[in-house]
Formats: structure tokens, C-alpha cells, sequence
């Protein structure tokens, strides 16, 4: 069965087969597992495809018939004799409670199958985080490979091969920027037609205010929140500052916090936390911001590719979150375990990426959207190369243009389209 292929009658994609197998692994040795992403990423297609041949009960929250049997009897509504699907688990967590007394009785494998579109394990009203008992799978909305239907295994290339590989590119600056008004969720990327995606992404955000920020917290004027919205589209891959956003809002500190941590808890952005290993005290601890979907954020600011490649557009900050979801969406299937950071002194030099794995071992990557790199432009990188020492496996500026080039020992220019084209080599 190729499980990379068009669902028949549907507009929308299923997961590559490395998604679908995540899962029936997890199944195969978990009593629980969570599908844990953004709305509209796919989860509840991914679920079903695994689901099909196991005869699953399937039950989701989003019917209020169903979430009121799950809040009234949370002990009797997860009571069943096989696998048990239960979509939208955010909105009755208290049946993680029930889950966890009836895995503790049965601890066979394989007995529930949840989603959520919150970050379950984050909720304040969760009564208990099954520690032992769960196995979470993030999806997020789909990655430039899987849209391409090849194998995006950067991050993992990189560090087996560090500044050595090589990479031409066919990707136009106006294919890069197609590509991140697009966006990767599913329904948007099956909508050709510019206008029929906007009117997507618009119901979309929308919704996902009205009707899950809201869900999660009592919010009464989400006109604000929605202000605050597309503030942060303009933020998209810069530092992160909440007095600096709460003043362009006109909203107080504590309130902008609060609904950054909303926002994040429903996959519409991402905090990338700020790196230092103690390299000395310069480092600042400032996050930095994604939106999670580059076509989100575009629609937000209502820019076309067009717009986006005229000066003064916003292509240089898209691109740069664009490029750190990517690397995050790999992180989450990658071999390699890593985590994903940016770099800031106080005297302002920086890094946008910096991937370090368990070993130690690193690698920093800068944007440009530019199509010609030059050497200032690898300041940050040989800041860190200095201090770092071979545990640099390679410094990277990634660019528009076509060629990689070298600009000195594990220093590279490459194309940024290497995220989603390089390949791991076969041992």
C-alpha cells in the first residue's frame, strides 16, 4: 500500500510511511500512545490508517454527546477489550486519570490511541502524565520532503557528514518563496487556487482562537489575542522579547505571557530557547519565535510570493522561521538526538540554528535570503568555531543560491533546499 499517496475523495495527504510506522511501533510496545500536533496536520487521517486493521473503537471529543459521556463517566467510557481511539483528548483530560488505573490493571500493549491538537502533557488541568505508560508522537504540519515525497534526512546527513557533502540546487528564489506562502498543511498545500488557500488559512487561525485557545483558558476578548497574532507573524524568526510585543499590543507583560504559552500550547508558534553551554557570560536568554507554519504567518500578513521578493518584504524573517521549523519537524524522526537552540551575545553576534546532540557535538546554521554569500556573513559561525573546537561538525549559511561553496575548514554556503534534498549515506 503506498501510504504517500492521495486518500481517495479527500483533499488532503497521508503521512509518509515513516509516520505511519512510528506509530504502530509505539503501539507495539506501549499501552498508550498520543498523537500530539497542530490542528488540521493530519493526525486523525494518520490514526485511522493505522487504526483500519485492528478493529479500534473509535471515539472523538469534538462530538458533544461523546465528550459529555467522557466528563460524566471517564472510568466506564474508556472501558473496551481492544484498541481504543480516542480523538481530541485535550478536551476531557480528566480521562487520562481513567487511562492510567485501566493500563495499570491490563498492561498489555497496544490499548489506546489518542489525539490531541494541544500540548496534552502542558495542560494545568491534567490530573496525571501516564510517566511510563505513554509514548507521544508530535506531528506537525507537513515538511518540504514529505510535500515532495522524498526523504528529508538533513539533519541527519549533517552530522554523519558534517561540512563534506555537497548540494546544487534547482530552487528559484521565487520557488522559495511559493514555498513558504504555501505552508505544509495538508488541506492548504491541496488548494492550487491563491485565494481558496487564503480563505483556508483565515477560518483556520480564526477557529483555532474561537474555539481552542479559547477552550483552554477563559478568554472573553479574543480580538486581542488575534492582534497579537499577527504581530507575531511579523516576528516570525526574530528574538522574542514579551515587554517589547506587550507594548506594541498594548498589552500588559503578564497577559502577553499567558498568551504566548496559549498560542504555543496549540502549535500556532514555537519558542526556540536561547544556547550557551557556559561558553561565558555574553550569551543572552532570549527565545526566538516560529510560527510553525510559514503559510500561517505569510496569510497573516497578507503577502504573496510576489510581495514577499520585493524590497522591504518580509522573504528574510519567513525564511528563517521556515527553515527552523524545518529542522524541528526532522528533529522529531531524525536518528540523531538533538535539540534545536539559537545563539545571541549582547554585543550581538549571532547564530539563527544551533543543533547539538547528546555527544555534545554541533551544528550552527545561518539564513540568508540573499542568492550571494559573503564572508561577514560567517561572523557568528567562527565566533562559535573558536570557542567550540572540533565539536563544531560544521557551520553552515544556508542561502538562495545554487552552489555550495566553501569559506573555510567545516564552513560551508548551501542552498537552503539542502534541508529537504540532502541524504544520509548508506552505511
Amino acid at each position: 500500500m503506498n501510504t504517500n499517496a492521495w486518500l481517495p475523495g479527500a483533499h488532503r495527504r497521508i503521512r509518509p510511511r515513516r509516520a505511519t510506522d512510528a506509530v504502530r511501533e509505539a503501539l507495539a510496545d506501549t499501552r498508550v500512545v498520543l498523537v500530539n500536533g497542530a490542528r488540521q496536520a493530519g493526525k486523525s487521517t494518520l490514526v485511522r490508517l493505522v487504526a483500519q486493521d485492528r478493529a479500534a473503537e473509535w471515539r472523538t471529543l469534538d462530538d458533544p454527546a461523546t465528550l459529555h459521556a467522557a466528563t460524566e463517566d471517564p472510568t466506564g467510557f474508556v472501558d473496551s477489550g481492544g484498541l481504543m481511539v480516542i480523538d481530541e483528548i485535550q478536551r476531557a483530560p480528566e480521562l487520562l486519570l481513567a487511562i492510567k488505573r485501566r493500563v495499570d490493571l491490563d498492561q498489555a500493549p497496544g490499548q489506546f490511541l489518542l489525539t490531541g491538537s494541544a500540548r496534552v502533557l502542558g495542560l494545568r488541568q491534567l490530573p496525571d502524565t501516564l510517566p511510563g505508560r505513554m509514548e507521544t508522537i508530535e506531528l506537525w504540519p507537513f515538511s518540504q520532503g514529505e510535500i515532495d515525497e522524498v526523504p528529508d534526512t538533513f539533519v541527519d546527513a549533517v552530522f554523519t557528514l558534517g561540512a563534506e557533502r555537497r548540494h546544487a540546487s534547482r530552487v528559484t528564489r521565487t520557488e522559495y518563496a511559493e514555498r513558504l506562502v504555501r505552508g505544509g498543511f495538508p488541506e492548504a498545500v491541496a488548494r492550487t487556487q491563491p485565494t481558496r488557500r487564503q480563505r483556508f488559512l483565515d477560518s483556520y487561525v480564526a477557529d483555532l482562537i474561537s474555539r481552542d485557545v479559547t477552550q483552554l483558558s477563559e478568554i472573553e476578548r479574543t480580538s486581542e489575542m488575534a492582534a497579537l497574532v499577527r504581530l507575531l507573524a511579523a516576528r516570525s524568526g526574530q528574538l522574542l522579547v514579551p515587554t517589547t510585543v506587550g507594548s506594541e499590543a498594548r498589552l500588559p507583560q503578564r497577559t502577553v505571557e499567558r498568551y504566548l504559552a496559549l498560542l504555543e500550547e496549540v502549535f500556532l508558534i514555537k519558542r526556540i530557547p536561547a544556547w550557551s553551554r557556559n561558553l561565558g557570560t555574553r550569551a543572552t536568554a532570549t527565545r526566538k519565535l516560529a510560527l510553525t507554519d510559514s503559510g500561517v504567518a505569510a496569510n497573516l500578513l497578507g503577502t504573496t510570493p510576489r510581495h514577499l521578493l520585493r524590497p522591504g518584504g518580509a522573504f528574510g524573517p519567513l525564511l528563517e522561521g521556515f527553515v527552523l521549523m524545518e529542522i524541528a519537524r526532522q528533529l522529531s524522526w531524525s536518528s540523531q538526538r538533538a535539540d534545536l537552540y539559537h545563539y545571541r551575545t549582547r554585543d550581538n553576534v549571532e547564530v539563527d540554528a544551533v543543533i547539538e546532540n547528546r555527544r555534545g557535538e554541533v551544528v550552527a546554521i545561518e539564513v540568508k535570503a540573499a542568492s550571494t554569500v559573503r564572508t561577514e556573513d560567517f561572523r557568528g559561525l567562527r565566533h562559535l568555531q573558536q570557542r567550540l573546537g572540533d565539536e563544531l561538525i560544521a557551520g553552515l549559511v544556508l542561502y538562495t543560491g545554487d552552489q555550495t561553496l566553501p569559506f573555510g575548514p567545516r564552513l560551508r554556503a548551501m542552498p537552503v533546499s539542502a534541508l529537504w534534498q540532502a541524504t544520509t549515506p548508506t552505511p
